[in-house]
């Protein structure tokens, strides 16, 4: 990684960790993955932009394997996703041979600009959804 990646890696996640996430995983309808600590084995949850296709979601990772969330997947691949209020049970795949930039453009507009300017690596990520109905709010 570049030294401008680098300080931008930093910046970003400083401010994701202290400020952006913290509000954004209490807004009802914000989308957030739940993936499980490979250390500690807690949920971690992360708010995060992306799309449902079909049985599947789609996201882009703005910080590829560094992302907190990535290295939680790579250990525990089993996930849960909030969508529109109700939570999703799925399996988490990093798709390194995808185009993330291509990936972005059939996202939403508002989230895949915000990854565009604020990431370095982009990695796509898809969940492969278990349940149709999606489960009650936790």
């Amino acid at each position: 990684m570049s030294r401008h990646a680098e300080r931008k890696y930093r910046a970003v996640t400083a401010v994701q960790r202290r400020i952006g996430n913290p509000v954004l995983r209490r807004l009802p309808f914000q989308t957030l993955l739940e993936t499980t600590g490979r250390v500690s084995g807690l949920p971690r949850r992360t708010p995060l932009g992306g799309r449902r296709v079909g049985d599947a979601f789609w996201l882009v990772s703005e910080f590829g394997e560094r992302s907190q969330y990535v290295r939680n997947i790579r250990a525990n691949p089993r996930v849960r996703v909030r969508i529109r209020g109700r939570w999703h049970t799925g399996t988490a795949h990093p798709l390194p041979d995808d185009d993330p930039l291509a990936r972005l453009r059939t996202l939403p507009r508002g989230n895949s600009l915000a990854v565009r300017v604020m990431g370095a690596e982009l990695l796509t990520v898809r969940v492969d959804l278990d349940d149709r109905g999606g489960l009650r709010p936790a």
